[in-house]
């Protein structure tokens, strides 16, 4: 049974981070609009939609965001979003006030595109409480996701879960085809991925589902993003049919880490051979965690002969 949580004080209107709706508040006092002007300008003719976002009553929509930057082109998107730097558009702005943590929309970060615009809008769905769902992509909607990953409506039509374990983060579950990762994700298996906004931040040789316009892939990523105009080499852990190869870093549209699985194969009984070879190199006298380790490090090594 869950506990009841504190519930925070509502010294500002909720908005997609708790606090969207008071800066929305701020902007339209900074230009001296009461709600009906804001409506007008905005081209609603239902004065209660901007009301009742102001009030906390409901969260603002991706549409409305839309709206706000749209009639107010110098306010920052990543103010308005995040409450990231300042009201004022400025290029120049850093991220080092970031809060952490993801919000809907979240934005990914901008400082491997410079002067590409403004950060991407991560497009979620919560359920009735406001808490973030985690979608599931199965393979038949896979080629759909492509060319519609941010559009409200589309995502709207995905299964909602929520899975024990996976919170304080924006999470997606995507369905595995084909046995390209085999033996670490099979055919049907479900991959629960937390989203990358900083590329350079990434692990090297973790999993990651990269979204690109045409594919979804499962694959191993072996280095850092550090060349916007650069490639990144994906591995399949099923190498010996699936070689290495290259991939344009400009042309993945997300990147998502794999964190979990959920599989209708549970694995068998341990193989015996491995557990009789670490006796046999316990035996030798050496640590078998230590030969494991030194087997992890160099297993991306190209094999040197023997003098």
């Amino acid at each position: 049974m869950e506990q009841a949580e504190p519930q925070p004080k509502k010294s500002l209107p909720a908005g997609v981070d708790g606090n969207t709706g008071g800066r929305i508040k701020q902007l339209l006092e900074s230009h001296n609009l009461s709600t009906y002007e804001a409506n007008q300008r905005l081209g609603y003719e239902k004065t209660s939609k901007l009301y009742k976002v102001l009030k906390g009553e409901v969260k603002p929509s991706y549409e409305t965001l839309v709206d706000l930057l749209s009639a107010f082109p110098e306010v920052s998107a990543e103010w308005l979003l995040m409450g990231w730097g300042s009201m004022k558009r400025d290029n120049s702005t850093q991220h080092a006030n970031a809060r952490p943590g993801t919000h809907m929309p979240a934005a990914r970060s901008t400082s491997l595109q410079p002067g590409r615009g403004y950060p991407q809008v991560l497009v979620i769905t919560v359920d009735q409480k406001g808490k973030e769902n985690t979608l599931l992509v199965p393979v038949k909607a896979q080629a759909g996701y492509r060319h519609a990953f941010n559009e409200p409506v589309y995502l709207e039509q995905m299964d909602p879960y929520h899975l024990p374990g996976f919170t304080g983060s924006t999470y997606r579950a995507f369905e595995v085809a084909g046995d390209s990762m085999l033996p670490s994700f099979g055919h049907h298996d479900i991959v629960v991925c937390s989203y990358v906004d900083r590329w350079e931040l990434l692990k090297p040789w973790e999993s990651y589902v990269i979204v690109t316009a045409e594919n979804v892939l499962l694959k191993r990523i072996a280095a850092r993003v550090t060349d916007w105009n650069g490639t990144l080499e994906l591995h399949s852990d099923n190498s010996a049919a699936y070689p290495v190869y290259d991939l344009p870093v400009s042309d993945i549209l997300q990147l998502w880490m794999v964190r979990g699985m959920v599989s209708t194969n549970p694995p068998g009984r341990p193989d015996t051979m491995l557990q009789r070879l670490q006796e046999v190199i316990e035996d030798l006298g050496h640590d078998y965690h230590e030969v494991r380790r030194f087997l992890d490090e160099t297993a991306h090594e190209p094999l040197r002969p023997r003098k």
